[in-house]
């Protein structure tokens, strides 16, 4: 069961289809948006009877155009809870009572693992982002600050704040099943105490695994998402990357990051001024930049695209960065919410990135002076290719398998 935007469902058809492979039933609890991503994998998918997220970024990205002040804080910070209260009835009857095992990613398991719980289910948390306070570095939900004791004081904190997200939803999940309440703290305790499992779809080789974590808590590696053996690029993006040199790919995901027309020709300038082509990804943000040098694509597979690739400029969320990890490439992260700036810091210390540039102070000279640094500074490129090495020897699917079938027996 997993909730969110693209980068938060992709990597789980990947983690399904390895499981599917060794012989097990699986079924993929979403929303209907990704019933086709499901598809594709051969799996089962039952939807989430809401999907919150497109209200939730078009909130904060009102948010962004607007004046900054603490009002506006507030008012994300609502929509955020809103978002997670509108989640319980999915949360409610998305889980199959027969199952034998429920997975659970980050977003989903604060509610998720009352209602296992509730029906003596077996549980595991499936995590595309650490959540457990370490001194190790801290939360991803902040700024990437080196290893440190105040660092797990950070992550404590960055905990209370998130379940404070979750309280009004916590609630009512609790009124609606008829138990006594338990606050969303008390419940991250217990979690912590019993014990409970979690599989984290990162490489050790990106984010190691601490060494003041508690037993249970595995860094597997990565969920590569699933791609259909019968899906045929664009003759459009074909003949493009064959009638020059290899592009950059610039996406923001499910970002929408202010006006896209700025977003846009602010693209195209740096493109121009840096002296390369360009393939961009419409996304949510709607982008759409047409030239000579330039093309805009809608879904492909990341898998397939950024190798091909000379580097890659994204928003730095943890299935993007992923990605350009695996492709090969250097980039170029201009993080805009929640954990892309943790990420975009990574990018740069593992030495595949020349430094984040963050949304709010992207201009078409900046992106254009990263560009041509990730591009024409040897280091960049070479650091991502030994680093692609490295994680094409991990099997981070194949490690929650072993997991998995360990608790069948």
């Amino acid at each position: 069961m997993t909730a969110g935007t693209m980068g938060s469902v992709a990597p789980y058809t990947g983690l399904g289809h390895r499981l599917f492979a060794e012989g097990h039933d699986v079924e993929i609890v979403t929303h209907a948006k990704f019933a086709d991503v499901v598809a594709c994998c051969g799996l089962r998918m039952r939807a989430l009877a809401a999907d919150p997220f497109e209200d939730l970024l078009e909130a904060h990205a009102r948010m962004r155009r607007g004046p900054r002040s603490p009002l506006a804080g507030v008012r994300f910070v609502r929509a955020t809870e809103r978002a997670a209260v509108s989640l319980v009835d999915g949360i409610l009857t998305g889980i199959d009572l027969k199952a034998d095992l429920v997975l659970l990613s980050a977003i989903t398991a604060p509610l998720g693992r009352v209602v296992a719980d509730y029906h003596a289910l077996p549980s595991m948390g499936v995590f595309l982002q650490p959540d457990t306070p370490t001194s190790a570095f801290s939360p991803c939900t902040t700024a990437w600050r080196p290893p440190g004791h105040v660092n797990r004081l950070r992550g404590h904190v960055a905990n209370a704040l998130l379940d404070a997200v979750y309280a009004a939803a916590n609630r009512e999940l609790h009124a609606r099943l008829g138990l006594a309440h338990r606050g969303t703290h008390r419940l991250r305790v217990a979690r912590e105490r019993a014990g409970w499992p979690i599989w984290h779809g990162f490489s050790p080789s990106v984010v190691p695994r601490p060494a003041d974590w508690r037993p249970g808590l595995g860094v597997a590696g990565y969920w590569w998402p699933h791609e259909c053996a019968d899906w045929q690029p664009p003759a459009l993006v074909t003949d493009f990357l064959a009638a020059g040199p290899p592009p950059v790919f610039v996406g923001f995901g499910s970002m929408m990051p202010g006006d896209p027309g700025r977003l846009a020709g602010l693209t195209a300038e740096a493109l121009r001024r840096a002296g390369m082509r360009g393939v961009v990804q419409s996304g949510w943000a709607g982008l759409s930049v047409l030239n000579d040098d330039v093309i805009t694509v809608g879904p492909i597979p990341h898998g397939w695209l950024m190798p091909r690739t000379a580097a890659v400029v994204h928003h730095a969320g943890a299935g993007t960065t992923a990605a350009g990890l695996r492709a090969g490439v250097p980039a170029v992260p201009v993080p805009v919410l929640t954990d892309q700036p943790w990420w975009a810091e990574r990018l740069t210390r593992l030495g595949v990135s020349p430094g984040a540039l963050p949304f709010a102070r992207l201009t078409a000279d900046r992106l254009a002076a990263a560009l041509r640094r990730a591009t024409g500074e040897p280091r960049f490129a070479r650091r991502a290719t030994e680093l692609a090495a490295r994680l094409g020897l991990e099997d981070g699917a194949g490690a929650v398998a072993r997991a998995v079938a360990e608790r069948g027996r």
